[in-house]
């Protein structure tokens, strides 16, 4: 359960990874020229050891992961007894969910949350590792997600791989504004329609 969980999660994120960057060229644009300035010994594929020298590559990951959070309201846990948070009564035995996608679209948090900016990691230290909870995709703490390495490794090797070895298109007569960005609401959060592209 947990390869097919972790295979999901990581999936979903690469699809909307695609579809930001169709819609953004310039930043597709941006991350391909990375990739292949990174790897200039052609013939040989993305590696593990690559994803380091690809800064670029890796804002787009986690601004997709704050856009898109894979599991929008995390997984749900139980209050072992009553507690107070932030001046709210937590009862005991109660299920307590944490809405991830809202906390990656605060105002409060994020400057122009709604936007497609993976700049905005560019000269920042937020990382997946659940100690900074603007963005925690993953969790945090003791429960943070045992897949992280994992979904770490695949989310950007495959997304790097499709970058590197393919240039991408939408099918005819879909212009990038007009890519629908829908989401629907479950246990990942997916594309209401799923991405179409055509390589080339």
């Amino acid at each position: 359960d947990m390869f097919v969980a972790g295979s999901d999660t990581s999936s979903v994120t690469v699809e909307w990874a695609m579809a930001e960057l169709m819609k953004h060229p310039e930043k597709m644009a941006v991350a391909r020229s990375e990739i292949l300035d990174a790897i200039t010994c052609k013939g040989r594929t993305v590696e593990e050891s690559d994803i380091p020298n690809l800064p670029y590559l890796q804002a787009v990951v986690k601004e997709t992961l704050r856009l898109h959070p894979p599991v929008p309201l995390l997984i749900p846990h139980r209050a072992d007894e009553e507690v107070e948070v932030g001046g709210f009564t937590i009862p005991k035995h109660a299920q307590v969910l944490v809405n991830e996608w809202g906390i990656c679209r605060d105002s409060g948090s994020w400057d122009d949350p709604n936007a497609f900016l993976p700049d905005r990691f560019l000269a920042s230290d937020i990382n997946f590792k659940g100690q900074h909870f603007q963005f925690i995709p993953f969790g945090a703490g003791r429960r943070i997600c045992p897949g992280l390495p994992l979904a770490f490794r695949m989310i950007h090797l495959m997304l790097a791989s499709l970058l590197y070895h393919f240039s991408w298109r939408l099918p005819d007569g879909i212009e990038p504004d007009q890519l629908d960005m829908g989401d629907k609401f479950g246990v990942t959060l997916q594309k209401a329609i799923p991405l179409t592209l055509i390589p080339s």
